[in-house]
């Protein structure tokens, strides 16, 4: 089984690696802006790192369950790389909204659409799988019994 899910691994490891680099941004930025924890506003530049950092780390317990739901039902391979793409959208939109608020949206669309095609992968795995444990019916058999 731990063959099967290195690539899950190694992307949820990239992720993390990424949260801790858009954290330290922040730390980095605090000290630039002259920004005190526990204060959260100052220049719009900082707000803006704070903001990516945070939009970030909302979003990470989503997709990490969402990337390991669609590995284990679906397919590890389409997640992963899934999983890269989201990764590198959720830098692009870091980087894009250190640079300007607009800057964050086409890297946000991206990483969205991604998101979802994770939840459609993980919806579809779960509903076969159930179908087959429970039901005792192999639905991709049974189509493809019924198109040839």
């Amino acid at each position: 089984m731990l063959d099967e899910a290195v690539g899950l691994g190694a992307v949820t490891v990239l992720g993390v690696l990424e949260q801790a680099y858009f954290s330290l941004q922040v730390i980095y930025a605090r000290r630039k802006y002259s920004v005190s924890p526990p204060c959260i506003s100052g220049p719009p530049e900082f707000e803006r790192i704070f903001r990516a950092q945070a939009n970030c780390s909302e979003y990470f317990p989503i997709f990490i369950t969402i990337l390991w739901m669609a590995g284990v039902f679906f397919s590890q391979g389409l997640s992963s790389l899934c999983g890269l793409l989201y990764l590198y959208g959720r830098l692009c939109y870091f980087w894009g909204y250190a640079e300007s608020a607009p800057g964050r949206l086409a890297p946000l669309y991206f990483s969205a659409r991604v998101l979802w095609v994770l939840i459609g992968f993980s919806a579809v795995g779960v509903i076969l799988s159930f179908c087959r444990v429970y039901l005792e019916l192999d639905l991709l058999q049974a189509l493809g019994h019924a198109l040839f």
